[in-house]
């Protein structure tokens, strides 16, 4: 209670968030040592980032480059905190793109996807309403899946560059939650966009992924949902724990400055471990995959086996 207390009337808990160089010079050993390893975990996280980088360049083909590279760097990306928002909008479009690349491009979907439909009934949005009927795989309903993902990357610039100019006429403020307030309606506008620019990736996985299991797209499927939850989700509970106090002040930090610190401390050493999970998932060689067809025709006849082992 007295820490409490104490925490509660410290006039520097009602202070501005302290500038870097005064937190470096009030470091301890702990601190020190602790910045140092996060630092280094950042540092080797874009040298892996960028030695990807370049293996990605010599060894994979020209329409493949641009899209493995943007998913890869989705986590060492996120451990330095740089633009993360607006990277990560792109990234959940080019996700998609890269599922359709790993099967032919465009024009090869189509063609193995003939007569074939979309599940719709899936996560996040729908994953509750099976009910829904599939949607047959044409070129319009392509093209409307990349929209789906593509809007997220186009809109979450454009409504950050409108926090910072709304921001910067002291209108938006993380900590109001009013009605009256911009910060309130634009996050959640942006919560929206996000799930319906996920949908789209989690539509065309569900159909790809069993053409696409031998590339262990599965477990990429599965990082690229981990970097959204952690840099995401988990971001916003701890900013919103910042923000009704849950996290103490601890002078010279406010409540929501010592919120921000644990994030980016978290995401950091998270961030660390998902690049060299990634980096080893994307490491080998791109060789031509099984056609939709064949994995088709194969779960027939596997089926078919089963069915006359039983009789």
């Amino acid at each position: 209670m007295e820490m409490s207390n104490f925490t509660l009337f410290d006039p520097r808990c009602r202070e501005e968030a302290p500038f870097a160089i005064d937190v470096i010079m009030q470091l301890d050993i702990f601190g020190i040592v602790l910045f140092s390893v996060l630092t280094l975990m950042a540092t080797v996280s874009m040298l892996v980032f960028i030695e990807e980088c370049i293996y990605i360049y010599k060894k994979v083909p020209p329409n493949k480059k641009s899209v493995i590279i943007w998913v890869t760097g989705a986590a060492p990306v996120s451990s330095i905190k740089l633009w993360i928002c607006g990277y990560f909008a792109i990234v959940v479009f080019k996700f998609l793109i890269l599922m359709i690349e790993e099967v032919g491009g465009d024009n090869a979907f189509l063609r193995h996807s003939e007569n074939k439909s979309f599940k719709i009934s899936t996560g996040p949005c729908c994953c509750c309403c099976p009910c829904l009927p599939n949607v047959p795989i044409t070129p319009r309903s392509l093209f409307i899946l990349k929209l789906g993902s593509y809007q997220f990357a186009l809109l979450k610039l454009a409504l950050t560059i409108l926090s910072i100019v709304l921001w910067s006429n002291g209108n938006f403020n993380l900590a109001d939650v009013s009605a009256t307030g911009a910060a309130i309606w634009i996050n959640s506008f942006i919560g929206v966009l996000t799930i319906i620019a996920l949908w789209p990736v989690a539509i065309m996985f569900m159909h790809v992924r069993e053409a696409l299991r031998t590339l262990k797209m599965v477990p990429k499927y599965a990082m690229y949902q981990l970097v959204l939850i952690l840099s995401q989700l988990q971001t916003a509970v701890i900013n919103i724990l910042a923000m009704n106090g849950t996290i103490a002040c601890a002078p010279p930090y406010t409540s929501q400055a010592r919120g921000y610190l644990m994030s980016q401390q978290l995401l950091i050493v998270e961030m660390f471990i998902i690049t060299l999970v990634t980096r080893v998932l994307y490491r080998r060689q791109y060789d031509p995959i099984p056609d939709l067809d064949d994995v088709e025709e194969t779960k027939t006849v596997l089926t078919s086996t089963k069915v006359v082992y039983i009789a």
